[in-house]
């Protein structure tokens, strides 16, 4: 019988069968994951076949093979990873300026993942009704850097309704991705969105102005025939894993774009003599904050918040 997953919830999953029946199951025996290292052989979006039992619960028996996915840095295994979800059509990373902030190192970190599978991704600048003159100021700078470089953006409120048909409009007929850090809007935006959800709201902590986890599994919910959200749990850091640095290259579309006018064809953009990479970083042609991100990928560096990462 074949099913699509919707939760995971380490043991057990909750699966939506062609008739849109949920059946719990569970993993029979050693389960190996087409080779792919990571602290979740299936996730949230997978295709799978499935033995109905007795009880009426099931056991997977098959993943199909995914179009794409998501994934980062396991938080407690470094070298492995910690797959997010499967099978998407578009991602939304939604953004706050403040309470809590994002950082210019997460977004990069998330695009890249993004562009890796080559899956669309909306930069979602929430909470537009609390920012003053100053941090509106941010969000129009970081909004003419990314629109500048070819990403889809968005400015939402629920509040005052800002965005909120537009980003309807955008998620429709579609596996829509939504992720973030926690406190950043996700299950409320996404509860205005589809009011029928009634996903759980969290608050920000006053003391150190970060999200509590409200969302501890990620999820997807069927909108209709056609169209599924995904909401995630808030993440604090995205760390990626088993890129190689021609990869990383390719997935900064403006870095990606000087590839073959640099004086080695094998240019790494870091330090060699003629690199238009660097030139264009110097000229302001490209932003210095995203080519810094760029080299702290290169060196694996932990992901934090440095005063460049958030002009």
């Amino acid at each position: 019988m074949n099913g699509i997953v919707l939760k995971s919830t380490g043991h057990w999953y909750e699966v939506m069968d062609s008739q849109k029946k949920i059946i719990n199951c569970r993993l029979r025996g050693k389960f190996r994951n087409e080779g792919i290292k990571n602290t979740n052989p299936i996730v949230v979006g997978d295709h799978i076949q499935y033995k109905l039992m007795d009880d009426g619960t099931g056991y997977i028996t098959h993943i199909e093979k995914r179009k794409n996915y998501i994934d980062r840095k396991s938080t407690k295994l470094s070298k492995i990873s910690h797959l997010i979800a499967s099978n998407i059509d578009k991602a939304f990373l939604v953004v706050t300026i403040r309470d809590p902030r994002t950082s210019l190192g997460f977004i990069d970190r998330f695009l890249v993942a993004a562009e890796g599978f080559r899956i669309p991704c909306t930069l979602v600048f929430n909470k537009m009704d609390i920012y003053n003159s100053k941090d509106l100021e941010v969000v129009d700078y970081l909004s003419n850097l990314y629109k500048k470089i070819g990403y889809d953006l968005i400015h939402t409120s629920i509040v005052t309704q800002e965005g909120i048909e537009t980003l309807k409009s955008k998620m429709s007929g579609n596996v829509s991705l939504v992720s973030g850090h926690s406190g950043v809007g996700k299950s409320a935006l996404i509860n205005t969105v589809f009011p029928g959800l009634d996903l759980k709201v969290g608050e920000i902590s006053e003391y150190h102005k970060k999200g509590k986890h409200t969302t501890t599994f990620a999820q997807m919910f069927p909108l209709n025939e056609d169209s599924f959200i995904i909401d995630t749990p808030g993440i604090k850091e995205f760390g990626l894993i088993e890129y190689s640095k021609e990869e990383i290259r390719d997935y900064f579309p403006e870095i990606r774009a000087f590839n073959n006018q640099c004086r080695f064809s094998n240019c790494s953009h870091v330090h060699e003599p003629g690199c238009e990479v660097i030139k264009a970083v110097e000229e302001g042609k490209i932003s210095s904050s995203r080519y810094l991100n760029y080299l702290a990928i290169l060196q694996d560096d932990d992901m934090k918040i440095a005063d460049w990462q958030l002009l």
